[in-house]
């Protein structure tokens, strides 16, 4: 698929952030970006300011001017977005879709054509071209409409393919992940604090440390329990540490993050599933 104009319905974070990827890299040049919202202008003069995109509130010349089409707006606003959409969507759009735990089928049936469509599963970290995305297709996509929704993607961070119904455990996992490590980050933070570090000193230690740990990981090809336990010296201060965690559950807390996180996604797709 040639490159085309890319409009995006949804102008919060993750549209920001695939934007702010995509004019970086430059994939598309940012007038060839429309964005369009609901209701909040404000917002969109401000992306229009930061990014110099497109804006526009008008869905009839959006869906005629653009062929590729990005639904990022919230999940509860997605069944009003795709009756909104459905009289001007035709075979020859592509639509990918980032709306967590909502099935290319239930998109599918609400726009009622042969439409092509790749979901999608970015996180924030695309605004600095380190999001891990994992990407599935629909009914009607071909090869060329994956390959296309790969490169976009690949132009703010790293793609997997997988079968979509592995997609609400790569949300709980990827897509609410950056979240996960940043509270880590603020607790391991106040605990530095607490022991006598100041606050600069200890956040470039903690993020050099999981730079370099996430390095390692990729580097080495060595498995997580094998790396920690190279450093887990008996009876010494990682020991130590290790064995708080274990002692305050660390492991089972981190297990239910993910699977909860998990069942979230899954609940919001039945909650659609149920309106068909």
């Amino acid at each position: 698929m040639k490159k085309h104009t890319i409009a995006f319905i949804g102008a919060g974070s993750i549209t920001e952030a695939i934007i702010e990827g995509m004019i970086k890299e430059k994939f598309i040049h940012a007038n060839q970006i429309v964005v369009m919202n609901r209701s909040n202008l404000d917002r969109l003069e401000e992306l229009k300011d930061k990014y110099n995109v497109q804006t526009t509130q008008n869905i009839e010349q959006l869906l005629k001017n653009n062929k590729v089409i990005i639904l990022a707006m919230k999940p509860a606003d997605a069944e009003t977005a795709l009756k909104n959409i459905q009289p001007y969507i035709n075979e020859r759009h592509l639509i990918i879709s980032v709306l967590a735990g909502i099935t290319t089928s239930y998109v599918e049936e609400a726009i009622g054509t042969c439409t092509p469509i790749v979901r999608a599963m970015p996180n924030t970290s695309a605004m600095i071209g380190l999001s891990a995305t994992a990407i599935s297709p629909g009914h009607f996509a071909k090869n060329e409409d994956l390959l296309f929704a790969e490169n976009l993607f690949l132009t703010i961070g790293s793609v997997v393919q997988i079968t979509e119904d592995k997609m609400n455990a790569v949300t709980g996992l990827s897509g609410s992940g950056p979240a996960y490590f940043y509270y880590m980050v603020e607790c391991m933070e106040k605990a530095a604090i607490q022991n006598g570090l100041d606050k600069d000193t200890a956040r470039e230690l903690l993020l050099q440390t999981m730079n370099g740990a996430a390095n390692m990981l990729r580097r080495t090809n060595q498995s997580p329990t094998l790396l920690r336990e190279k450093i887990t010296s008996s009876g010494g201060t990682t020991q130590a540490g290790i064995t708080s965690l274990k002692e305050y559950q660390f492991e089972r807390a981190i297990l239910s993050c993910i699977t909860d996180a998990t069942k979230k996604a899954e609940e919001l797709g039945k909650a659609f599933e149920k309106q068909k």
